[in-house]
């Protein structure tokens, strides 16, 4: 990212004129003021980069318009020039806002290292900006063990030290952001920034001056000039995501950004070079896309430089409970809650599921189990809300149907019922022929061995199993509607 325009504020004829030739000779659009009244008038017609402001002018104090420059919407960076420079004036210049601070005579070594100086922190305060609204979508490293999730870090580990283009394919949620990100983490540019520009959720009218900025004025509401991504990514790594809903029009502008690293702003007509590595993400078949014209062919070889492909997690089943018990020990964590483990079917029933969204899924089921456990207890197979291939184990566990929605209500009841059937002796999970019982027959055991071990005390047996004293009665009673009541001797504890 550049500075473009630069402010000189300077009463003094050979140093105003200095400073014109310094700035103008490395490309920058110069204007200039001998007095704060000048100065007002053109920051309130355009604005500025930089401000080179003397603090002795004419008509008035310059760290006092310091403070006027603070409350400009676009900001610019203030270097105070002074020829009478003390320790106390610095640092009062630079408590009030000021960039840097610079004393007459100086050279134009001086000002390059000013204009490097404030380059690197504009871009520093702009991809701070941004990154702020990324925080939390990705974190931690590649988990697995499997002989496709070893390639994968070979081929990570071959390509990341290089500034190879590199195309990342697999499903939505089997981790191509995150793969995206440990090839930055690898590589040179790692001190640099890692933008990311999610080319699916930008709308076909915004995306161009989301990748290439816009000046002001450019469109309607462009009332500020604004730094594309590509800008922003500058010596650094940018990750297009998706990159296979790039609009048709935009395709061809994107190739030549790729080729020159060259591009011009929406609405302006100055070129600016930028250094930027390429990495992009895929969940469709770019082949079949370029087939039907969707996509351009030049464009998707020039993304096909180095190809990574992310497996399904139903391909790589023994990253399952490696993955779950990185995600269980990450959620325990991260609300404070302390789970001993898995319990055998719940372990059993996410090797049974196909995953179909794969890592992503995974995760969101993991946390949400967390939620739902009590603290110290394993995480149960109805907390994860999974179906269970096979016969349930005897711990009595209940089991959700993953074809219809997710019930809180049943995936909290079963810890408590467990408790009960524990206590009881255990609960057979299958009649007489085998056959697994239903959530609701296995619901009647646990009330009715939670009944058992209370010795028919409704208050007992409802705090045993979790649920309110009026829960109970009202299943009781929705039993002996049926007629099929559970007799227990005398109800006592009402």
């Amino acid at each position: 990212m550049s500075f473009e325009k630069v402010l000189i504020v300077e009463d003094e004829p050979v140093v105003r004129n200095l400073q014109t030739e310094i700035f103008t000779r490395r490309k920058f659009a110069v204007s200039s003021a001998e007095t704060l009244a000048q100065a007002e008038a053109l920051l309130t017609r355009e604005s500025f980069d930089l401000v080179m402001l003397d603090i002795r002018l004419p008509d008035g104090d310059g760290q006092q318009f310091l403070e006027r420059l603070a409350t400009l919407p676009e900001r610019p960076l203030v270097v105070m020039v002074t020829g009478y420079g003390s320790i106390e004036s610095a640092v009062s210049c630079m408590r009030a806002g000021a960039f840097d601070y610079v004393l007459k005579p100086f050279t134009p070594s001086q000002i390059d290292i000013i204009i490097k100086k404030g380059q690197s922190y504009r871009q520093l305060l702009q991809v701070n900006k941004l990154l702020s609204d990324q925080q939390g979508e990705d974190e931690g490293a590649i988990v697995g063990k499997s002989p496709t999730m070893l390639r994968l870090r070979q081929l990570i580990e071959r390509v990341a030290p290089t500034d190879a283009t590199v195309l990342i394919t697999g499903e939505n949620g089997t981790g191509k952001e995150m793969v995206a990100r440990e090839l930055y983490r690898r590589s040179p540019r790692r001190q640099n920034p890692f933008i990311k520009v999610n080319c699916a959720a930008i709308s076909e009218n915004l995306i161009e001056s989301e990748f290439f900025g816009h000046e002001r004025g450019a469109f309607t509401g462009a009332t500020d000039r604004r730094e594309g991504r590509f800008e922003l990514a500058n010596q650094g790594t940018l990750l297009l995501d998706e990159v296979s809903e790039i609009p048709a029009n935009l395709q061809a502008k994107l190739l030549r950004v790729l080729q020159e690293r060259e591009f011009e702003r929406v609405g302006g007509n100055r070129t600016i070079k930028v250094n930027v590595r390429i990495l992009a993400t895929s969940n469709r078949d770019l082949i079949s896309y370029v087939e039907k014209g969707a996509f351009r062919q030049d464009l998707y070889y020039r993304l096909n430089v180095f190809p990574v492909h992310v497996p399904p997690l139903r391909e790589r089943a023994e990253d399952i409970l490696p993955l779950a018990d990185h995600f269980l020990a990450r959620y325990a964590r991260k609300f404070g809650i302390k789970v001993a483990g898995f319990s055998e079917s719940a372990r059993h029933a996410m090797l049974s599921y196909r995953w179909p969204g794969n890592v992503r899924e995974l995760q969101n089921t993991i946390e949400r189990a967390v939620i739902l456990t009590e603290e110290g207890r394993d995480v149960s197979a109805a907390a994860l809300g999974l179906p269970l291939v096979g016969n349930i184990t005897s711990s009595g566990e209940a089991l959700l149907n993953s074809s219809v929605p997710f019930d809180f209500e049943a995936a909290l009841a079963p810890a408590a019922t467990r408790v009960a059937v524990e206590e009881s002796g255990g609960v057979s999970t299958t009649d007489a022929r085998g056959k697994v019982l239903t959530i609701a027959e296995l619901e009647k055991h646990a009330i009715k061995a939670a009944l058992q071990q209370t010795s028919g005390n409704r208050t007992k047996a409802a705090e045993l199993l979790g649920i309110s004293i009026r829960t109970l009665r009202n299943k009781l009673q929705e039993y002996r509607d049926a007629g099929d009541p559970i007799e227990i001797g005398a109800d006592t504890g009402e």
